[in-house]
């Protein structure tokens, strides 16, 4: 994704500083460029055909197992009949779950349980970057950081790699290889919202973006189609040590089980290694194995928000390398919407953060520096925004979280548990690797090529380039929905099926070529044009089928579950998100037998996740009837005003 930064010339010593440090970026972009890779230009394998009786045959994908399928080979590992696990994992985040994709790709058996759901916590409120981390090679330049600068380094390699093996999440962009300078009339060409006073030009670079949250769940996936045991809510409640004070087991509870209102019954899952990746929790699992331990991270609050999508071009964003306070600053376009952000900030733990009024006012008031000045960036513009704590490795020499490199730690206590923290979306790969190996060589782990590879491309044509004879191969190997995507699916997939264009290119971006699947579950809609796809939202391409396909094929338990992190409607619209919620409740509810009682839990809890989304808070008292009725009116002509400069109704 091309960004640039305006250059006003009041500030050209200013912006020399990052300008260096983005030339810089240049040559080792050049060094770890894509080259070419499968998923951009053509499939992995070629797409569905006719048969011979003229019948079209759709792809016939590998059946993943079911949540239940998963508890049940948990609780047999506690039998001592039945092998145990080479690795447990606690955490399904990024890391935790690139540690269990490794893992199994190794032949290893190894489980992961999440307390939660996958990337419900930090890993799904990124900035949405690929990112090489050009803030982080300016302090490499001037502070003569070589930290920095490897990190950088380690960071563009491994966004190569992000686009190899899931190219309909990670989106390269034409010209990817090179930095340039863009004269001042052709940068308010590619960004006419920009203001023209004392602008001189723009220097232009490019970086990846992705979904995060979909990422995460793709990773986790396709551990299980490898053989991983992969269960969200399931949490740890205790950590076993034997005679000699090693760990040897842990205890989990089965969550959804207390949500219906059913006993939860104590699981022994028995491991050799257990390895902890919570994320900002970390200390929490560590203190629960050693109640005496130094805490290792620095919890940062980072906030973002999320603005109409007329604020950005379609496919350019906005970086401002040096804000007011020294700080950097994204302005993007996402999900057809854009975000801007982020703030750096020490924080306390708790799971759902609220986003700060003063972080989100010194975030549009940033912005608006660029902006013309007839373009006003009102708080009322706000479609959603979120805190998200990163898990920072801590250095007493730094002066505050944002001087902290965004670097990990693998820690190893006394009994046994090893710690994988710090890092980010970018480097997670690269982190997941050095745990496992750190993690066979400890404990005498013993890697197996993997003979029985799951067909996940639906065909006999893999063509990964992976060779699973026990060493890692995460770098090569495709991620669930990676091996049919081209850019061009989204066609096929409308004259197949009658869905939208804009319909057919999101599923296709969030599922790739299981979008397949996804099209294929579509009701009819007795329209002529589209044919299938009923939106669950008018402002946004997300049809009903995908909560189905949630539920049936990713694990989703919960309403947030599809609102925010199978699909992305609680990030990118808050009220939309809650205009939605009803009809993903009934659905879920038919899918999963719910109860009255449950499909009412689930409208608290669901309500409660938006006020973290900053829904407006009107909005949180309303009822579901309210909600399906349609009467979402303004509570005072003050809120009237954060919407509409005209018009406003009297109190």
């Amino acid at each position: 994704m091309p960004a640039f930064a305006g250059v006003p010339r009041g500030l050209i010593r200013r912006f020399w500083l990052p300008g260096v440090a983005t030339t810089s970026a240049a040559v080792l972009i050049y060094s770890y460029r894509p080259r070419d890779f499968t998923g951009h230009t053509s499939p992995a394998v070629p797409p569905p055909t006719f048969g011979a009786d003229g019948t079209f045959k759709l792809p016939r994908f590998p059946h993943i197992r079911t949540r239940e399928e998963q508890l049940d080979q948990l609780r047999g590992s506690s039998r001592p009949q039945v092998q145990q696990y080479d690795i447990l994992v606690i955490g399904g985040g990024a890391t935790g779950a690139g540690v269990t994709l490794d893992a199994a790709t190794r032949g290893l058996k190894v489980a992961v349980v999440e307390r939660d759901d996958f990337s419900s916590g930090t890993s799904s409120k990124s900035t949405k970057l690929v990112h090489g981390g050009v803030r982080y090679l300016e302090k490499a330049v001037w502070n003569l950081d070589y930290n920095q600068y490897l990190l950088v380094k380690e960071a563009l390699k491994e966004r190569k790699y992000f686009l190899q093996t899931a190219p309909h999440y990670a989106a390269p962009r034409e010209g990817i290889e090179g930095s340039y300078f863009l004269t001042r009339s052709k940068a308010l060409e590619a960004f006419p919202l920009l203001k023209p006073t004392d602008l001189v030009g723009a220097l232009v670079y490019y970086d990846g973006a992705h979904n995060d949250s979909r990422m995460n769940v793709s990773i986790a996936m396709t551990a299980a189609l490898y053989g991983a045991n992969v269960v969200n809510y399931t949490e740890v409640t205790g950590l076993i040590k034997n005679g000699d004070g090693n760990l040897y087991c842990a205890i989990v509870k089965d969550l959804v089980s207390v949500k219906d209102g059913q006993p939860a019954k104590p699981i022994t899952v028995r491991a050799k290694s257990v390895i902890n990746c919570t994320g900002p929790f970390t200390d929490s699992v560590r203190k629960m194995d050693d109640p005496g331990c130094k805490e290792i991270v620095a919890p940062a609050s980072g906030v973002h928000i999320i603005l109409p999508g007329y604020f950005s071009p379609g496919k350019m964003g906005l970086i401002d390398p040096s804000t007011s306070d020294g700080r950097v600053i994204f302005f993007l376009p996402w999900q057809g919407n854009t975000i801007a952000g982020t703030t750096d900030s020490p924080s306390t733990i708790t799971p759902n953060p609220l986003p700060d009024e003063k972080s989100i006012e010194w975030i549009l008031s940033e912005v608006s520096h660029y902006l013309s000045p007839e373009i006003n960036v009102r708080r009322g513009d706000v479609l959603a925004a979120w805190s998200g704590i990163r898990p920072l490795v801590k250095d007493h020499k730094a002066k505050n979280t944002e001087s902290l490199v965004r670097n990990h730690l693998i820690d190893i206590s006394a009994s046994g548990l090893l710690t994988c923290a710090g890092g980010k979306w970018t480097t997670c790969r690269q982190m997941a690797e050095e745990c496992v190996d750190f993690a066979i060589q400890e404990f005498r782990l013993e890697p197996r090529p993997v003979t029985d590879a799951p067909r996940v491309s639906g065909t006999d044509l893999i063509d990964d380039g992976a060779i699973l004879d026990g060493k890692c191969q995460t770098h090569k190997v495709r991620l669930v929905g990676a091996h049919g995507f081209s850019p061009t699916l989204f066609i096929p997939i409308i004259q197949h099926f009658g869905v939208e264009t804009e319909v057919a290119k999101h599923l296709t971006e969030s599922y790739g070529d299981r979008a397949w699947t996804a099209a294929s579950l579509c009701k009819l809609t007795d329209k002529r044009f589209p044919a299938r796809g009923e939106r669950i939202s008018q402002l946004y391409p997300f049809v009903d089928v995908e909560i189905r396909y949630a539920i049936r094929h990713e694990y989703a338990q919960t309403a947030v579950d599809v609102l925010a992190r199978r699909k992305r409607l609680a990030f990118l619209n808050a009220q939309a998100a809650l205009e939605a919620l009803p009809k993903v409740i009934d659905i879920m509810a038919e899918e999963l037998k719910w109860s009255r009682q449950r499909k009412d839990l689930e409208w608290k809890e669901s309500v409660a996740y938006l006020e973290s989304m900053d829904l407006p808070k009107p909005m949180l008292t309303v009822t579901r009837k309210q909600v399906e009725q349609g009467k979402l009116d303004f509570a005072s002509s003050l809120e009237w005003q954060m919407y509409s400069r005209h018009d406003k109704p009297t109190d």
